[in-house]
């Protein structure tokens, strides 16, 4: 049985040849004569620190070629009125938004942005730019780490028969590869980047921005596709292990639960962040070490431009409280500057120096570098880690540009691109991915400083608590299928270990009396394959998702996910067929 309030209820709309889904603010999926021509339009605000601000519709009009929706702002400060006007017209789909400040308001964008489908990767596209001039180039196949188009006025590109072309105005609009944060789109969007943000608006202020889609049949529309066979198949194969599953060190108000008689996670590795520039670090390392599982530990560290002596004590205090500790990783990373969120070449020899004086087992602990955060700066700035260390590191959260389910669905599949291309930047040294979270524990964007907690208790928390928000989806059964296609996107040869969420609490596997939420189950399922000959494979369409292991006796452990909202019938190829039946947005586990 589907859980509705998991997934969006869209509500499809269609004028002549075009149709799109209407998602809340956002026009998804925009098609025209059945085929998909861009993942979405929609208006976006976002503060001086990078915030989404959330577009309430508040009413929506409909006549025979037109769709408008009345919005209104609210968040972070705003106070944004307006509309967004869809018109549909035979080949040409018009979108355009004006929105007025009645208050004023620093924003770093305000306006339209464009989202196109992943499956355009590849594909030669021709850009008009502002002062008239013309390019060709490409949609990136691997996850451009910068813009990959500047300056647009207008984008012309030809996929799947459809000759499409896009004209943008009302600012100078520019494109990135959303990839970088695991989301299925590429993106474009104004104001550039390269301008000084935040923008300050004055009270009345007005946005008005337009989005205006062509689409024209390039090649004979292809013949109706014979219905899709009842039974999906996916081949896996064997390489390498499975990694290590760990949970992120629970970064809620004390007290943290009691261990309970019927948990049946046990004690998993645990990733903990410790901020040695905040004085309640070391309680956060005592409360993650009392789980009983070993620690994956990442310091963070004071400003760079700070008197490095103030740095070198903090980091030989860390290390020596870590000798009371099964400490399996350390990763040193700046918390600010130029490197900030960064285990650069600088901080790892700090931390290498530290774990020099050292006679314990801590100095034999492997030292990693890599980033705090998204794929995205791993993949922009690898070029300055240390290319000694033993292990790469990012986190991975694929609701940071924006919050539906869909979003979190459609993550997936490009989760395995980000995890096959960090192993490949990381050029044979083992790659550990995490924590994996729904919403950002740091903003890494953000303008203003990030605050501390007032005191060095864990009475209010830290961390993500002061951060992230607490998601109902967290606790329902679809997150712990989530988590297991997360696993299989991401546990590709080269990924030694996966860090999922936190030990308890609202973003964690238990809520804060230590009683499971539905993915602890399948936190616990992962976790005992860790370390077997890994079975991986594909997905046909990011809703169905194997994965699993071969132990020394030979017997296989597969986990499938379903995503969907119908059961699935799954045939798994490999040394020996096996079929199995996933229900609508829950997993199964299969021994053989």
């Amino acid at each position: 049985m589907t859980e509705q309030w998991w997934g969006e209820d869209p509500r499809r709309w269609s004028a002549g040849r075009w149709s799109l889904d209407l998602r809340g603010d956002e026009l998804a999926d925009i098609s025209v004569d059945g085929a998909l021509v861009l993942r979405s339009v929609r208006a976006v605000v976002r503060d001086r620190d990078w915030n989404t601000v959330a577009l309430v519709v508040e009413r929506v009009q409909e006549h025979d070629a037109s769709l408008t929706l009345h919005v209104r702002s609210r968040g972070h400060g705003s106070s944004f009125v307006g509309t967004v006007r869809v018109h549909a017209a035979e080949s040409t789909l018009t979108v355009a938004c004006d929105l007025q400040t009645t208050q004023p308001f620093e924003t770093n964008r305000t306006g339209l942005v464009v989202l196109h489908p992943p499956t355009v990767a590849g594909t030669t596209l021709s850009v008009t730019h502002t002062d008239g001039s013309e390019q060709s180039t490409t949609f990136p196949r691997a996850i451009s780490p910068h813009q990959p188009v500047l300056d647009i006025g207008a984008l012309r590109w030809t996929h799947a028969g459809l000759a499409v072309e896009v004209v943008v105005s009302g600012d100078v609009f520019e494109m990135e590869d959303q990839r970088n944060w695991t989301d299925a789109s590429f993106k474009t969007y104004s104001r550039p980047l390269a301008l000084p943000f935040p923008v300050r608006l004055a009270a009345g202020a007005r946005i008005t921005q337009a989005v205006r889609v062509t689409a024209r049949r390039a090649t004979p529309a292809p013949a109706a596709e014979a219905p899709a066979p009842q039974t999906d198949a996916v081949a896996l194969i064997t390489a390498g292990r499975f990694p290590e599953i760990a949970v992120g060190a629970a970064t809620g108000a004390d007290p943290a639960p009691e261990p309970r008689a019927d948990d049946a996670v046990g004690s998993l590795p645990v990733l903990v962040e410790l901020d040695l520039g905040w004085a309640g670090w070391p309680a956060a390392l005592e409360r993650a070490a009392r789980s009983g599982g070993r620690l994956d530990v990442r310091l963070l560290l004071p400003s760079a431009s700070k008197a490095r002596e103030a740095t070198v004590d903090a980091l030989d205090r860390a290390v020596a409280a870590l000798a009371h500790h099964d400490v399996s990783r350390l990763g040193a990373f700046w918390l600010d500057g130029d490197a900030a969120q960064l285990a650069d070449r600088e901080a790892t020899a700090l931390l290498r120096s530290a774990l020099a004086h050292r006679g314990d087992h801590v100095a034999a602990a492997t030292v990693i570098g890599g980033v705090r955060t998204h794929f995205t700066q791993l993949n922009r700035e690898h070029h300055r880690l240390d290319d000694t260390v033993d292990g790469l590191a990012f986190s991975l959260t694929p609701l940071f540009h924006s919050t539906g389910t869909a979003q979190l669905i459609e993550s997936l599949g490009i989760q395995r691109l980000v995890a096959s291309q960090a192993v490949v930047l990381a050029a044979g040294v083992p790659v550990h991915i995490g924590p994996v979270t729904l919403h950002p524990r740091v903003n890494d964007v953000a303008t203003t400083p990030a605050s501390s907690p007032a005191t060095s208790e864990l009475t209010r928390g830290y961390g993500a608590a002061l951060v992230a928000p607490d998601d109902a989806r967290q606790r329902s059964a679809p997150m712990a299928a989530w988590t297991i296609a997360s696993a299989a996107a991401l546990a590709v040869p080269g990924v030694a270990s996966l860090a999922f969420f936190e030990e308890w609490g609202p973003r964690g596997i238990r809520d804060e009396r230590g009683i499971p939420y539905p993915v602890a189950a399948a936190v616990r399922a992962l976790s005992e394959l860790s370390g077997q000959r890994l079975l991986y494979g594909g997905s046909r369409d990011g809703l169905l998702w194997v994965v699993g292991a071969v132990d020394d006796r030979g017997a296989a452990t597969l986990l499938a996910a379903n995503l969907g909202d119908t059961d699935r019938t799954l045939t798994v190829l490999g040394a020996r067929e096996r079929t199995l039946t996933v229900p609508a947005q829950r997993w199964v586990r299969s021994v053989e």
